[in-house]
């Protein structure tokens, strides 16, 4: 791997408008000693091993001992073979020379080799990515242990700073999109803001809605150089070096995730659809208060809709219903709605049952789901409803936000009865099975708790104005 000057270091190209400020300073001294570990160096065997398997090469040497395959070994300090097992014939082993001893790791294959979490297309990529590791272990261990102490993440004066001048070049860009656009097509090496400096940004660009939400990181592999933006620390390793959040982009160690605050702010780029979206992760990506399907939706039926007789009970078409799905993945808050577009107001309604029954996380949240049923069990109507709002107090701000808006709207359609005969029981039986769902799935469990599911969203429609 080339050494690379830390101008072009992943997440140290800031945009101009941040220039005048320090930049993060990225810690260099796990990359110098990634450049430093043992490069590998396969031993073949003297001889064509019968019997080998298709995916190992000539550094296969059949049955041999562990002693023999430390004599081969020697004393060089990278070198490794494979071998297989005295013990277990069809189990093989790698063999590995370092620190001045022969390691053995039981190697496996499923199309990829590992020993490990980690999987590689070769077994050159397997012990380099294994030497690297061992050395910086070996030799940094007690500074791995000590780097996320200290976290560039946590420096508000430098976040400070980039937040005003990051939020005033959004500003501009907003107010003079066409000078932007001829600026960007007259500057063929575009400005980039890392995922450090965007989220600082967005924290002041008027974002009214700012609920917290967990990064959703997930096992990711870089190409070149990568540095922590937690720790600022170097990413170590040919693969999987450490965690990337898809939904804002943030590079951070798996460890240094752990220590991560819940302010992941979406990056709408990222977001590639909305029905089947966790509802916090949608709302902070769009910068709104509920999901802008539950709005339109309401808005759309309030406007022509609230004495439909059967309303939500009626279904529309299945076909158009997934049209509207479709248009609100592609189009988003562009979305046509209108009666022209869909006559029958039914549709509109199933595209709304449908968004909550899509939701990955229900509106009422699997944490807070037995809270609810056991409130609706308790028989003294005051106390079950004091359980009802203590359970409402532990909702996700988003969920709750959503639940609210959507339990005064159920409350118009309850004051429109006598025309759309769906009253607040009516309306229960609706939506207790489409906003909350057991943990588990589980048959019995969610046959015997429809009866508590249609109570709890009764209670919350006919006491909204208490409630909320």
């Amino acid at each position: 791997m080339a050494a690379s000057s830390n101008s072009s270091l992943s997440g140290s190209s800031l945009s101009s408008d941040a220039e005048e400020y320090q930049p993060p300073i990225w810690k260099s001294y796990l990359y110098q000693l990634q450049q430093e570990a043992p490069r590998p160096r396969r031993i073949v065997s003297p001889r064509e091993v019968e019997n080998r398997p298709k995916h190992y090469g000539r550094e296969f040497h059949g049955i041999i001992s562990r002693e023999q395959a430390d004599a081969l070994l020697c004393a060089t300090e990278g070198s490794y073979l494979i071998r297989e097992s005295q013990r277990q014939p069809g189990c093989y082993t790698l063999a590995l020379r370092f620190g001045l001893q022969t390691l053995n790791y039981r190697l496996f294959y499923d199309g990829k080799h590992f020993v490990g979490e980690k999987r590689f297309e070769s077994i050159h990529d397997l012990v380099t990515d294994g030497l690297i590791t061992l050395y910086i272990e070996n030799k940094a261990a007690e500074y791995i242990a000590k780097m996320t102490t200290n976290p560039i993440y946590e420096h508000i004066g430098y976040a400070s700073l980039l937040k005003e001048k990051v939020t005033r070049r959004l500003s501009r860009t907003k107010s003079e999109p066409k000078r932007s656009q001829v600026s960007n097509e007259g500057n063929s090496s575009v400005e980039k803001i890392t995922s450090l400096v965007r989220r600082a940004a967005l924290t002041q660009n008027d974002n009214h809605f700012n609920y917290e939400k967990a990064h959703n990181f997930k096992v990711h592999t870089f190409r070149g150089p990568h540095w922590c933006e937690y720790c600022a620390n170097f990413m170590w390793g040919l693969i999987a070096q450490g965690v990337r959040c898809s939904d804002c982009g943030l590079n951070v160690h798996k460890q240094c995730s752990k220590y991560v605050p819940n302010d992941c702010q979406p990056d709408l780029k990222r977001i590639k659809k909305v029905y089947s979206c966790d509802l916090t992760t949608l709302v902070k990506a769009h910068n709104t208060p509920r999901p802008m399907v539950v709005d339109m939706c309401i808005q759309e039926i309030e406007s022509r809709g609230l004495k439909s007789e059967g309303l939500y009970r009626v279904s529309g078409f299945t076909e158009h219903i997934e049209d509207v799905k479709m248009a609100f993945d592609r189009d988003g808050d562009k979305t046509d709605l209108s009666g022209t577009t869909y006559p029958d107001i039914n549709i509109i309604a199933g595209a709304l049952k449908l968004y909550f029954r899509d939701l990955p996380i229900p509106v009422i949240t699997y944490d807070t789901y037995s809270k609810f049923i056991d409130a609706a069990k308790i028989s003294n109507p005051d106390e079950r409803l004091e359980a009802v709002h203590e359970a409402l107090m532990l909702l996700p701000p988003a969920h709750y936000e959503t639940l609210r808006y959507l339990m005064i709207h159920l409350k118009k359609v309850t004051q429109n009865e006598k025309e759309n005969l769906m009253g607040a029981e009516n309306l229960g039986i609706v939506f207790g099975p489409t906003l909350m769902r057991p943990p588990e799935e589980n048959a019995m469990t969610s046959l015997n708790d429809m009866r508590h599911q249609k109570q709890v969203v009764q209670i919350l429609i006919q006491n909204e104005d208490v409630l909320f």
